[in-house]
């Protein structure tokens, strides 16, 4: 992969070194975090601005976020005091990756150029596919999913399905969507005609095709095969009134559900020993939805994510779902409540793996990426941040071998913030 270097590329106005001199932790640093960031593709994609609010004013490890308050429009002149309670989700700074080299002490004496070539690019690679596969992962929290699973992206028409979601649940621009290699190429045979210069890229750069639909579309080897529980049987809304800790009105409201934006059904007719996957996706008959602004019904049936895994007992098995399901009130988001006995739909074929591409404006998910702590037990050891990225460098020797040994770590945390922003895409039949 391409990269692009500027005589002072980092915030701190320091040119990297080009001439072979004496490589020490702030330099390799530098180098690092330009090797990573040029490296990143759906990162690049999502959300960035909290990492403000990380790192030095010593906040702790979560930071919360206020969800919107929405409204409905009332008709007439009696007015309708509407809630305006905020709902809250959290990220937590939890995950932190690294990679950890060796090499001979007169390796230090190369030019950056030549050190980056041999030590840093492939490790700096590595970390940033999976920095993206970790974002991209969070597609288990979007329930939105169009195109027939297993059909691949052939053109415009196959693709505009997933902008045609967006535009129905009043999603605004800009709009990027992440493509499997796959779908990636059965899209560019739509742009087999156009010139591309050979220039230095980034793999951002290298990965995109034109805007599609108001969309900005790149190619990613980390879009994830998810996987389809092994469901099985005859799946309806159970009539059983209350069981398993879940009372089956199959409704809820906001105040209930506006941190989790969540809701608790009960089942029937699953085969006993059938899973359900997080990430699984399916609609419930005569439940449509409906649009967010105006809550006018839509004309297809409201798709819900299942929200963590279930193995089936056949009778009355509680499931949670997103969105939670409000039929009425300025957070509406279905037409009308589950009746008993509507039968259950699920998308794609049990046990089948499907590329979970993705169509989303940015607000769909966050990257908090965060300044690590230098350990004052360290000797040699430096850190560099630049646009919300944050690398840190700690070295060691081995006296025996004279080897030099080197971690570079990074901390960060992602967060699906409002996956209503979001739909997966599959191509079309046809």
């Amino acid at each position: 992969m391409g990269r692009v270097r500027g005589d002072s590329l980092f915030s701190n106005g320091d040119p990297i070194p080009m001439a072979s001199t004496l490589l020490t932790p702030s330099i390799i640093a530098k180098e690092g975090l330009m090797q990573l960031d040029n490296n990143l593709v759906a990162a690049k994609m999502v959300y960035r601005a909290y990492e403000s609010e990380f790192g030095e004013t010593k906040m702790g490890d979560t930071l919360t976020i206020r969800r919107p308050v929405k409204y409905a429009v009332r008709t007439g002149s009696v007015a309708q005091m509407q809630d305006a309670a905020e709902g809250k989700v959290q990220i937590k700074i939890d995950t932190q990756r690294g990679v950890d080299l060796r090499f001979p002490t007169k390796d230090l004496t190369l030019s950056i150029d030549r050190f980056a070539e041999r030590y840093l690019k492939h490790p700096m690679i590595a970390l940033a596919n999976q920095v993206d596969l970790d974002i991209l992962s969070m597609y288990k929290y979007v329930w939105n999913w169009v195109g027939t699973p297993g059909q691949l992206l052939s053109g415009y028409k196959s693709f505009i399905k997933g902008a045609q979601r967006l535009d129905e649940m009043s999603v605004p621009a800009p709009r990027a969507a992440c493509l499997s290699p796959q779908d990636f190429y059965g899209m560019a045979s739509s742009f087999t005609g156009l010139y591309v210069p050979e220039v230095a890229k980034t793999a951002l750069e290298k990965s995109k095709l034109p805007m599609v639909g108001n969309c900005d579309c790149y190619s990613s080897q980390n879009v994830v095969n998810g996987t389809v529980g092994s469901y099985a049987g005859t799946p309806v809304i159970s009539a059983t009134a209350s069981a398993n800790g879940v009372t089956n009105t199959g409704v809820t409201t906001y105040l209930a559900s506006m941190n989790t934006n969540q809701t608790a059904i009960l089942v029937d007719g699953l085969t006993a020993g059938a899973t359900l996957n997080a990430g699984d996706v399916f609609t419930i008959a005569g439940v449509y939805a409906v649009n967010p602004v105006t809550k006018q019904a839509l004309p297809y049936l409201q798709q819900f994510v299942v929200s963590a895994p279930v193995t089936a007992a056949g009778t009355a098995d509680a499931i949670t779902i997103a969105p939670a399901i409000i039929v009425s009130g300025q957070y509406q988001t279905v037409s009308a409540a589950p009746a008993q006995n509507a039968a259950l739909t699920f998308q794609g074929t049990a046990g089948a793996s499907y590329p979970q591409n993705l169509v989303f404006h940015e607000n769909a998910f966050a990257l908090c990426m965060v300044p690590m702590e230098l350990p004052e037990g360290a000797i040699k050891k430096a850190r560099q941040s630049y646009k919300g990225l944050s690398i840190r460098v700690i070295c060691d020797y081995d006296i025996i071998n004279d080897v030099n040994m080197w971690r570079l770590d990074i901390l960060y945390g992602v967060k699906p913030i409002y996956p209503d922003l979001a739909t997966r895409l599959s191509g079309a039949v046809g």
